[in-house]
């Protein structure tokens, strides 16, 4: 089922050719889900943000972004997970003592 809001997602860019989108969604409101999908899935914003995030986990979930250009949808996109910086920066640092470490063993 659709999970946005309705009639779109708040703020969501209308009537333009480009533009970018940045929004938290607080899942357990009910303003964050289309009403029907809360009541297709349980009827609890729980119980949808519990399939939407299944969705999510497993690649079914995604956008599909309707236009003026493309008003059937034809702009669409599956989530993909993105590390968080605090993640990548943890990796660059062990990695760095990697290097560190066999370089002092080397006796550099």
């Amino acid at each position: 089922g659709v999970a946005t809001p309705v009639p779109s997602f708040p703020g969501f860019p209308a009537g333009v050719t480009s533009g970018s989108y940045d929004q938290t969604f607080d899942l357990t409101d009910p303003a964050s889900f289309n009403p029907a999908f809360v009541t297709a899935n349980g009827g609890t914003t729980g119980s949808a943000m519990n399939v939407l995030l299944n969705g999510l986990d497993t690649s079914t979930a995604y956008l599909n972004i309707h236009t003026s250009t493309a008003p059937a949808g034809e702009i669409r996109g599956y989530f993909s997970p993105v590390p968080e910086p605090a993640t990548a920066g943890l990796a660059a640092i062990v990695f760095l003592a990697v290097i560190g470490q066999t370089r002092v063993r080397r006796g550099c």
